[in-house]
């Protein structure tokens, strides 16, 4: 079963409280590709990251909370993959499924520069090529 926040250590359950005002809750569905003509609601991203008053990704409020930044990558016939949003040296996003190393990240096409309105669309370069998503939602925690 998908959750949609991180828990903290020892299995406690986090609450709106724990959450800066400015956290919210983003799901991306796959957008209409081949194979997809009218996308998919039963794989995408949820991502709980904080959001400035432009609808951008908060690097400023990321640095301060990056242990609240989660991501969860579903697929249908698949386990969830649970991983951790990410700012890289050279400023641009990634999600981070793999504390090993051992797997690379995925990383978001210019996700800096992209409004996470719903609606919108996000581009995510996955192992096997770039896909894009559709903001679906995006909810306060």
């Amino acid at each position: 079963m998908m959750t949609t926040a991180p828990e903290k250590a020892h299995g406690v359950k986090l609450t709106e409280k724990d959450f800066p005002p400015n956290f919210r809750r983003i799901r991306l569905e796959l957008a209409r590709e081949k194979g997809h003509p009218v996308g998919s609601a039963s794989s995408g991203y949820l991502i709980v990251a904080p959001l400035d008053a432009n609808a951008h990704l908060d690097s400023a409020t990321w640095r301060q909370h990056r242990d609240l930044c989660r991501v969860i990558r579903f697929r249908p016939d698949e386990a969830d993959d649970i991983g951790h949003l990410i700012r890289r040296p050279n400023g641009s996003w990634a999600f981070h499924y793999d504390l090993e190393g051992t797997i690379d990240d995925e990383a978001g096409h210019r996700l800096e520069n992209e409004s996470f309105v719903t609606g919108e669309y996000v581009s995510i370069m996955e192992e096997h090529g770039t896909r894009t998503f559709q903001v679906a939602s995006v909810e306060h925690i």
